[in-house]
């Protein structure tokens, strides 16, 4: 029997203390908000943004048939539209980027380096975004956009790499669902912001943009007082006692000898394989495997239709005959419910398991997906119908939050061990935020030539991932990274 001392603190090792509590805020707040933040903030303001890049300058006005006075317009409606695609769809162009930028990175700086030096372009894109309006630049919005853009990629990769290497393995899970939990929060917060009583206003909108630096600023405080990720400092850097101490602090107990027993045994494994290059991820199985489920995983997210869902909701609630005010309510709603179910498969996901949970979104989805086409085909037929397809948004939201939410983006360092995890998240963050931009640039043509039928693609695609998901996709609740990559070495 061990004393009550040691078993007090081998159970604190396992569980949560304030020390990583504080680093687990440190290295997500700063990093997911971003990504969130700027993937919603564009929704409300969109009408003023559009008027402003129309008008020639802000002291040009024109008197109307009415008397009233407006910006006179310098531009056509067509440029504008094209301008204004470029201002939201640049952001997935710069998480693109970001995205292939995360092996390197985050091997060259570390986790905690990668993370923290990347906030120097929120303070650059902050800065463009916030003076566009009294430059009178759209290049500088549209610059400040990529900007964030390649800050959100880096930070998808980064900050889900950072949170499940400092995790116990029996709160990996958790840990990694909370990126998604405050993609989730700061999508709602800008939503809240963007209303036309808060920010969503003619002067209010370079404000409502250039406050994305704020967690920025939280992350520069607060993540220096964290340690760096035991693994990297063992298995990238050679510094036992470097991790030791690192380790030591985040459990908040000098009792760490089994957690660095096993990455030693870890670090002794990967001296017997070869540096991991791309070349050999696409060309030796035992890495390929693990890199396409990664993958299939990272498009179940974006493919299953979630982004047609957020970007069109409130067009979806208008067209069922809500009015405008009533729609943003209900797209807040939205928001709401999206946070609401993260946070229930962030306490769900240690118990029932990835896998469980992913299957279980996906079949909801696609049951919801499947309302919402025979809602909007019967719209005119029906007059109640309008009032099934709220349902079915909100609903399809809940499928999505359960799992393919927050799953894909700490599964993948979940899958590779050290040596393959950075190039394999790069790949695998690269790949989202293209299926994000394809979406993004797909959606609204496809919808104007088919019309409601445009969701029929979204459920073959759903069937395909469910199937995909139960027949290939490992379970990897409660197993340590050495179980399962043996898994594919088989």
């Amino acid at each position: 029997m061990g004393s009550p001392g040691m078993i007090e603190s081998a159970e604190r090792s396992k569980g949560l203390n304030f020390r990583i509590v504080f680093a687990i805020a440190a290295g997500a707040i700063g990093s997911a908000f971003q990504h969130g933040y700027n993937t919603g903030v564009l929704n409300a303001p969109q009408k003023l943004i559009e008027e402003w890049i129309a008008s020639c300058d802000n002291s040009t006005t024109v008197t109307t048939d009415d008397q009233t006075t407006e910006p006179e317009k310098c531009m056509s409606d067509t440029t504008v539209t094209l301008i204004w695609s470029w201002v939201v769809a640049i952001f997935c162009i710069g998480g693109m980027m970001g995205g292939s930028m995360v092996g390197f990175v985050s091997s060259w700086l570390g986790r905690k380096g990668g993370l923290l030096l990347n906030n120097v372009l929120v303070v650059f894109a902050a800065l463009l975004m916030g003076l566009s309006k009294m430059a009178g630049s759209f290049q500088m919005l549209i610059a400040g956009r990529l900007l964030i853009g390649i800050n959100s990629g880096l930070n998808a990769g980064l900050a889900p790499m950072y949170l499940s290497e400092i995790a116990p393995v029996s709160l990996r899970g958790a840990v990694g669902t909370v990126y998604q939990l405050i993609i989730t929060i700061s999508i709602l917060l800008s939503q809240i912001l963007g209303m036309s009583n808060v920010l969503g206003t003619e002067s209010g909108w370079p404000l409502l943009l250039a406050i994305t630096v704020i967690p920025a600023v939280f992350q520069v405080l607060t993540l220096p007082c964290c340690p760096e990720s035991p693994k990297f400092l063992l298995l990238d850097k050679d510094d036992e006692m470097a991790a030791n101490k690192a380790l030591s602090w985040l459990r908040y107990t000098i009792e760490v000898h089994d957690e660095m027993d096993e990455m030693k045994q870890e670090q002794e494994s990967m001296k017997l394989v070869p540096k991991v290059t791309l070349k050999e991820m696409l060309v030796n199985s035992a890495l390929r495997k693990p890199l396409i489920i990664a993958i299939m995983m990272m498009l179940a997210q974006q493919l299953s239709g979630i982004n047609a869902a957020i970007f069109f909701s409130t067009s979806i609630f208008e067209k069922a005959g809500l009015d405008n005010t009533a729609s943003q309510s209900a797209t807040l709603g939205m928001g709401a419910m999206n946070v609401a179910m993260t946070f229930v498969s962030l306490v769900l996901i240690e118990r029932a398991g990835r896998k469980t949970l992913m299957i279980a979104g996906l079949v909801g989805m696609l049951t919801m997906t499947t309302l919402l086409l025979l809602s909007l085909l019967l719209s005119g037929v029906v007059s109640w119908i309008s009032y099934l397809a709220i349902v079915a948004v909100i609903l399809f939201v809940v499928g999505f939050a359960t799992g393919p939410g927050s799953i894909p983006w700490f599964f993948v360092t979940e899958l590779f061990s050290q040596s393959g995890r950075p190039i394999a998240s790069s790949i695998a963050v690269a790949v989202n935020w293209s299926a994000n931009f394809l979406v993004g640039l797909g959606f609204s043509p496809l919808q104007l030539a088919i019309g409601p039928y445009v969701f029929i693609i979204f459920i073959i695609l759903q069937v395909v991932f469910i199937l995909y998901v139960y027949f290939v996709v490992p379970e990897t609740k409660g197993r340590t990274v050495e179980e399962v990559t043996a898994q594919f070495r088989k």
